[in-house]
């Protein structure tokens, strides 16, 4: 059991986990019934669009940037509903964005504290 390090190398799961993290912050206004407000839905779109990206990128060739940009969405992601005001009374949509939110970041954090001490040599090997 020595041997088995769960956490301790960046495995592909998580990129594929990122990825799909993406694609719940895209349908998060659809699905809270926020569809209707366009900034909310922008703001949404551009977030998992790039966190779904991020994560993609990561899978084909691995890079600290992309984790640390991965981490930068996420923590937007939970301004967000202080930002654009949906933030009062328990809306739905703020629950997701800080829940989702709060899953990226921790993602994020843990593929940067498994790369940190890398080489790049060690993180194009990534996946293959």
């Amino acid at each position: 059991m020595a041997g088995v390090r769960l956490f301790d190398v960046h495995r592909t799961w998580e990129d594929y986990l990122g990825m799909l993290l993406g694609v719940v912050i895209l349908m998060t206004p659809l699905f809270t019934g926020h569809g209707d407000d366009t900034m909310i839905t922008m703001n949404a779109g551009i977030v998992g669009i790039a966190v779904f990206s991020l994560a993609a990128f990561e899978l084909m060739d691995l890079r600290r940037w992309e984790e640390s940009l991965e981490l930068l969405f996420g923590l937007w992601l939970m301004a967000s509903p202080f930002v654009f005001g949906y933030a009062g009374g328990g809306e739905m949509l703020m629950i997701w964005h800080l829940a989702v939110g709060g899953i990226v970041v921790l993602l994020a954090i843990l593929e940067l504290w498994q790369d940190w001490t890398k080489s790049d040599r060690d993180l194009a090997a990534h996946g293959h």
